[in-house]
């Protein structure tokens, strides 16, 4: 199975990307954020057309998750149980035997900010909830945008980061909670070269002098991690003409057996 992630930052302008990059990547299932979409338009002919089934939570003009998958999603849940927002960043269901979620988790703005309390918030709900999908689903992946370069090698300067939003304590502390729940970073699996990132500022030629951070990941349970045979960041969409800020995270799982 290969499953990717990829904040999209409007499925509208970069749907030809998207389909493009399907044609070439040939996923098995992707998580997509911040598609910006109304539920109402979401482009379910077009992905259908290209292979693939479609579930989705969108609003206009901000958030906006999905999950395309070539079999069947099923056991769809949009947000986190329990916990009232009117923000579209979380989808979660089951393709092919495996518990998909896809995270879009809140920027902070700036750690002074009540946008960044709101997200210290989002992140303690959503410990709790992951738990419960943990102890009920072993075959589990959490993919996504989470807004959390979680190391200082997922940094370009990690000196002019150091305590800003993304890269601040208490972020990275909840980064850690979610791997001693039994997550694993799929791309550290692997040996990886220095200054890999998956998003780069569009100002100051930032993705041209690889000025980025790695904020963009997929977490997998014991029951995948064990049979995750790869993980990488492909830079290529980056590269075309009004990109995405943010490239696309792959992993690939051996088939069980």
């Amino acid at each position: 199975m290969k499953l990717a992630t990829w904040n999209v930052n409007s499925l509208k302008v970069r749907l030809p990307h998207l389909l493009d990059w399907l044609a070439a990547e040939a996923p098995d299932v992707v998580c997509l954020q911040e598609t910006k979409t109304t539920d109402d338009v979401f482009p379910v002919e077009a992905l259908a057309a290209a292979g693939y089934r479609a579930v989705f939570s969108g609003q206009k003009t901000y958030n906006g998750v999905a999950i395309l998958s070539r079999a069947d999603a099923v056991d769809v849940v949009a947000g986190i149980p329990g916990f009232p927002d009117e923000q579209k960043r979380v989808l979660a269901a089951t393709v092919a035997g495996a518990r998909i979620i896809c995270l879009y988790i809140p920027n902070g703005q700036s750690v002074d900010s009540d946008k960044y309390q709101y997200k210290l918030a989002w992140l303690s709900a959503l410990q709790g909830w992951l738990k419960a999908e943990l102890a009920a689903h072993p075959r589990l992946a959490v993919l996504g945008d989470f807004n959390i370069a979680p190391e200082d090698r997922d940094v370009h300067d990690p000196a002019a980061w150091a305590g800003q939003v993304l890269c601040s304590e208490p972020e990275r502390q909840h980064f850690r909670d979610l791997i001693g729940q039994g997550l694993t970073d799929a791309f550290r699996l692997f040996e990886q070269a220095d200054k890999s990132f998956s998003w780069w500022d569009y100002r100051q030629g930032g993705f041209r002098r690889n000025l980025g951070l790695r904020i963009d990941h997929i977490l997998l349970s014991g029951g995948l991690a064990g049979a995750c045979t790869a993980c990488r960041i492909d830079k290529t969409p980056r590269t075309w003409e009004r990109p995405s800020d943010h490239a696309p995270v792959v992993a690939e799982i051996a088939a069980p057996g």
